[in-house]
């Protein structure tokens, strides 16, 4: 690669088209959201039961848990460029199948398919982004992964709202079909991309892996002494890897891994507890019992969420190297909390049984009390606010920055397989429950994000501004998690390896 200055050595591009792959994500949550409470795709799949259609939404995530266990050691082996290339591939033949379904079963199928690429996307876009990126930006650049998400779910929502006013089952093929076109953008815009230099050097290529580290730091110079000193810091690592024993899974679960990978996973499963991720599938039904009625006032309501959280990821994105981690995790759960407890007690106070034509889900819904719908309404947007400023792009941030070279490829896996495992469950359990308990189905999700607060103070550490490789000696230290806001990681002083460099 040229020392030329071009998009390929740009930090901000290569991450920020690499999240192409979370597009993939949105664009299935909308690719069901829009469609599930509409008469032509009731009508055509036979009005599917709570139970049925739980499992239509759910196989997406059952093929993403084995899509993300696949990436790990598929980002190892054939590096993480071409992991994304190979999502890609898989989510272009995913989409077509679910595009020409001809019934439930082939319609999972389908799901099933685009599920692995995005477990396989939604794995190893992160590690490319934070393994590609400096420390000072690292969050911003893997934050842009759940940016993508939302303009996922925003740009499918607005094709499936489109698509609502044919008379036809193009209503739903459409925008089924349509999903092949970013998957065909990653899969070419991909190829062209460097590998990441952390992975060249863990493969003994360090010379490229120089090479890619000045063209994405210093313009192709690789005698820049900050170029110098990362290179020498992520060669330390790896001549100390090589003096342990092979690399298994094993190692992910004995001292000192074990507390990192367990942390990774339970911030992946407590971003799906949330219930985010259910309220976007399950949206058009959240807004019935609000007691909005109607396709066209529903579909208008639901798109006013989807572009708050385009919106509130921003400020996430522009500013979570400044706020740290931890600060975003305990404000974003608290707020969270409240909003739901809020949802709860207004659908309990002013609600009642219902009955919907067609939709067998909805059995709880808020009538002629146009001010409690408001509320309601009111609290889901703010909800969705809250997650798209704090959890949205943290919990896709903290596993990509937290492991060691040597086990980052699996742990993250493990890490995004518990998030794809979690949203597989919720989104199954989550209709019958929203039959069966109601209203308070919105109180279980809150405590979870209570349960998540005292979690994230309790035990997860900042990580702002350190090096993938300071990571170890924060992790190992015994400082208490909310003191190391300010614990300075000195093991390996980069300032002082840039005067060495400049002396010689």
């Amino acid at each position: 690669m040229s020392g030329r200055y071009s998009l390929l050595n740009n930090v901000y591009f290569l991450g920020g088209f690499a999240t192409m792959g979370g597009m993939l994500f949105g664009f299935d949550i909308s690719s069901m959201s829009g469609v599930v409470g509409t008469s032509r795709y009731q009508e055509y799949f036979g009005h599917p039961s709570s139970s049925l259609q739980g499992g239509i939404v759910a196989s997406m995530a059952a093929g993403s848990f084995l899509g993300a266990l696949m990436a790990g050691p598929l980002g190892d082996k054939i590096s993480r460029k071409r992991t994304i290339m190979l999502a890609a591939l898989i989510w272009i033949v995913g989409s077509i199948i679910q595009c020409v379904s001809v019934n439930t079963n082939m319609l999972i199928v389908g799901r099933i398919i685009n599920g692995v690429a995005v477990g396989l996307a939604s794995m190893i876009v992160p590690v490319y982004q934070a393994e590609i990126a400096p420390k000072e930006i690292r969050g911003r650049i893997v934050s842009l992964q759940q940016w993508a998400i939302t303009w996922g779910i925003l740009i499918q929502y607005f094709i499936q709202y489109g698509c609502s006013y044919i008379d036809s089952d193009a209503a739903f093929r459409i925008p089924w079909g349509i999903q092949v076109v970013p998957g065909l953008i990653l899969l070419a815009g991909t190829t062209l991309f460097p590998y990441s230099p952390r992975w060249l050097a863990d493969q003994g290529r360090f010379d490229e892996a120089l090479q890619v580290l000045a063209n994405l730091r210093a313009n192709g110079n690789k005698n820049d002494p900050e170029v110098q000193a990362e290179f020498k810091e992520i060669q330390d690592v790896i001549n100390f890897d090589r003096n342990l024993a092979a690399r298994s899974y094993g190692e992910l679960f004995r001292h000192p891994n074990a507390k990192r990978v367990f942390l990774g996973m339970t911030l992946q499963s407590w971003s799906q507890l949330t219930g985010m991720n259910v309220a976007m599938y399950y949206i058009v039904f959240i807004f019935q019992g609000a007691g909005i009625t109607g396709q066209d006032a529903n579909l208008q309501a639901s798109s006013i969420q989807y572009v708050l959280n385009v919106l509130m990821t921003i400020p996430a994105i522009m500013f979570i190297d400044r706020w740290g981690r931890r600060p975003v995790l305990l404000v974003g759960s608290m707020f969270m909390a409240l909003w739901l407890f809020l949802i709860g007690g207004l659908m309990g106070r002013y609600g009642s049984a219902t009955i919907f034509d067609g939709n067998s889900i909805t059995t709880w819904a808020i009538k002629d009390n146009d001010h409690a719908s408001k509320a309601v309404i009111a609290c889901s947007y703010l909800f969705v606010c809250s997650f798209a400023i704090s959890w949205g792009p943290v919990s896709w941030t903290y596993p990509a920055e937290i492991y060691p070279l040597r086990i980052r490829s699996k742990a993250v896996s493990l890490s995004t397989a518990s998030n794809w495992a979690f949203n597989f469950i919720l989104a199954y359990a989550v209709p019958p429950a929203l039959e069966n308990i109601q209203y308070r189905t919105y109180f279980i999700f809150a405590g979870f994000c209570v349960a998540m607060t005292i979690h994230v103070f309790l035990m997860f550490p900042e990580t702002k501004g350190r090096t993938l490789e300071e990571m170890e000696e924060l992790f190992n230290s015994d400082v208490a998690a909310w003191k190391t806001r300010t614990l300075n990681t000195s093991k390996r002083d980069i300032e002082q390896e840039k005067a060495e460099v400049e002396l010689k």
